[in-house]
């Protein structure tokens, strides 16, 4: 079978178990979170944290909840990374330093997973799993909460309540990441991944997004990994290392963990506004800028010129041979445009057009599916932006979902939008400003530029892939990087829950025949537009100074 056929074959069983899983997810989320149903285990842990679960909060008393969680999370962590060795099954590592304990304590609770160390010889067992492994549930489940309190602001009228964060963050675990999680671990251990005490922390990561970092079975982090997505990596070799990805078909399976939560999401959100077709619009986006992503990186590495990639037929320099270059480069695309950071391929030795995509992808927003909640959160955000761009081109007063969208809400949608691109751009202009942090990039020229653009990007978008041919295990890198993560994953979240608490408080606005119907394809193809102009046209100096005239020298 030629790999033209394989990789569409590869492809094509992706889009159908997708679609498949589509409503089924969805409704089932959906439902997770407006049931007035508490499980056993649910009560236990309210009584444990002393919450009443039946008192919903406004969008306030949400935020609060959502930052001193995260704070606690990050203070935690940190705490454990500095005395690891004084603590049982340490293995007798030493006590990270402060910088890259704060950068590691700062990545995986943002959901991140950025790694400025290699797992296996860096941390113990103990912080792999009661902290890096907790993170990846717990960190997925705030971004994920976040969006459905932003649901609730389009859905509910004439409130100031948007759910209990508390409730939220427990369903999201409990419900959803933790039975998956389970499921697929059983599921990847029969694939052969190794299922032992030292391979634990891999499938934790894949439910939460992001890559392993064994500490107990392999295969339930690689699920928490992929279905979080969150990134980092007890080997190296990431997803290529055969402990943590054995198969072709386990690596499909990645991929699908990757997506399926995130593209199930809009589903979710059409079932709680009343209307499926407003999800339905949503998730074709999302679809047609990942089908683009997709086909341009394939198209990048398979016809790259070149003496080496035209001799053997591609961009083979970095790519593990059991995976070979197509499904490697989906991967690739299916880990940067859903803020995983997972790997099987080394992005550092892509072409520059196939590492150029993968900036972009991130560049966006990540929101074609985005990560857990954050990429359904974000488009909605951009939804927001397309219907007052409409309504500019129109003169109406624009209108979404039956709630008016006047000076406060763009204000907080601008906000969002201008958040990550600042910490990306200032960091990476400070980065290459100073003659220290620029002998960091082991590449001159464009390509290092290329480097240091991409670590600010997967730290400000809370991706945690790089292309590694960088040392960022510094104290100015460990600290830049770090507040990178920390201030574009919870700034943005202010401004969300800010959004969702002023349409909350809003009377319905009638529908009427100057109303902009936004579950047709036309509003969707404007949306593509705005995420593409808006965005993504934000980057386009950097991206030409780096890997654009990296491609065209």
């Amino acid at each position: 079978m030629s790999s033209s056929v394989a990789v569409f074959l590869f492809l094509v069983l992706l889009v159908v178990a997708l679609v498949l899983t589509y409503k089924p997810l969805g409704d089932y989320m959906a439902r997770t979170f407006t049931s007035p149903r508490h499980l056993r285990a649910e009560r236990a842990m309210y009584r444990l944290g002393g919450v009443n679960a039946d008192n919903e909060q406004p969008w306030g008393t949400y935020l609060r909840s959502v930052l001193a969680f995260s704070a606690v999370s990050v203070l935690f962590l940190y705490l454990f990374l500095r005395i690891q060795h004084h603590l049982f099954l340490s293995l007798g590592f030493p006590n990270m330093k402060p910088d890259q304990s704060f950068n590691t304590a700062a990545s995986f609770a943002t959901n991140t997973n950025w790694q400025s160390y290699s797992g296996e010889s860096a941390a113990g067992y103990l912080v792999q799993m009661a902290g890096l492994a907790v993170q990846n549930f717990v960190s997925a489940a705030v971004g994920i909460s976040v969006a459905i309190a932003l649901v609730r602001g389009f859905s509910r009228h004439k409130t100031d309540k948007l759910g209990n964060f508390w409730v939220d963050l427990t369903r999201t675990v409990v419900r959803i990441l933790l039975p998956i999680s389970i499921v697929f671990a059983i599921i990847f251990i029969a694939g052969g991944m190794v299922d032992n005490f030292h391979n634990f922390h891999t499938v934790t990561t894949l439910a939460g997004g992001k890559q392993a970092i064994p500490g107990g079975p392999v295969a339930s982090q690689e699920v928490i990994k992929e279905l979080g997505t969150n990134g980092g990596g007890f080997f190296n070799a990431n997803s290529a290392h055969p402990f943590e990805n054995p198969t072709n078909w386990t690596n499909w399976l990645e991929i699908y963990l990757l997506l399926a939560i995130s593209f199930s999401l809009p589903r979710t959100f059409g079932k709680m506004v009343g209307d499926k077709r407003q999800g339905y619009a949503i998730v074709a986006v999302m679809a047609l800028i990942a089908s683009l992503s997709i086909g341009l990186i394939v198209t990048a590495q398979m016809t790259h010129h070149g003496t080496v990639p035209t001799a053997v037929g591609a961009a083979t320099e970095g790519t593990e041979t059991r995976f070979g270059v197509p499904q490697s480069a989906v991967f690739g695309s299916a880990t940067t445009l859903t803020s995983t950071g997972a790997v099987d391929s080394f992005h550092d030795s892509y072409t520059s057009f196939g590492g150029m995509v993968e900036i972009v992808n991130m560049g966006l927003g990540e929101i074609a599916p985005g990560g857990t909640g954050s990429g359904l959160y974000g488009i909605l955000v951009l939804a927001v932006i397309t219907v007052f761009v409409a309504g500019l081109m129109i003169g109406r007063t624009p209108e979404y979902l039956g709630k008016k969208l006047g000076a406060r809400e763009i204000k907080f949608a601008s906000l969002y939008i201008l958040t990550t691109p600042a910490c990306v751009l200032i960091g990476t202009g400070i980065a290459m400003a100073l003659p220290g942090e620029r002998a960091s990039m082991l590449n001159s020229g464009a390509h290092g530029l290329s480097e240091v653009l991409y670590a600010f990007m997967s730290a400000s978008n809370n991706n945690g892939s790089a292309f590694a041919g960088i040392s960022v295990n510094t104290t100015w890198w460990n600290t830049a990087l770090g507040l990178a993560m920390l201030t574009a994953r919870f700034l943005p979240m202010v401004f969300v829950l800010g959004l969702a608490g002023s349409l909350a408080k809003q009377s319905p606005v009638p529908e009427s025949t100057g109303t902009l119907p936004t579950y047709r394809p036309q509003f969707a193809g404007m949306l593509t537009g705005v995420v593409l102009i808006v965005v993504g046209l934000t980057y386009l100096p950097a991206l030409a100074l780096g890997p654009l005239a990296e491609g065209l020298h």
